[in-house]
């Protein structure tokens, strides 16, 4: 893991903006990887309950290479991978990723 995208953690630049504005900080999530593109395929290849889709705040968890959808020039890290994060057991989810992090 590289890099992670959450303003509910202290260290993201818009943590004071978000604490501001919400309760809490929601179930949207993204990482960068270590190792790029081919990274975070792999990693999003190998999740079994994330659905990879485009959306926000569905009931179902989702994964999303975001570089592969911006179009031929993506602004996003080609190693980003974003969460929409559903309703599913917090218990499943998180083993899910570790599983799909460790390869």
């Amino acid at each position: 893991m590289a890099r992670v995208h959450y303003p509910g953690l202290p260290t993201h630049p818009g943590h004071a903006v978000a604490a501001q504005q919400m309760r809490d900080f929601g179930g949207m999530v993204s990482f960068e990887l270590s190792g790029g593109r081919g990274a975070a395929l792999a990693c999003a290849g190998r999740l079994k309950l994330f659905i990879n889709a485009t959306s926000l705040g569905g009931c179902e968890s989702l994964v999303e290479h975001r570089a592969s959808v911006e179009g031929p020039e993506p602004t996003s890290p080609q190693s980003l991978l974003r969460l929409s994060v559903g309703l599913e057991h917090p218990d499943d989810l998180v083993g899910d990723l570790m599983q799909a992090l460790s390869g």
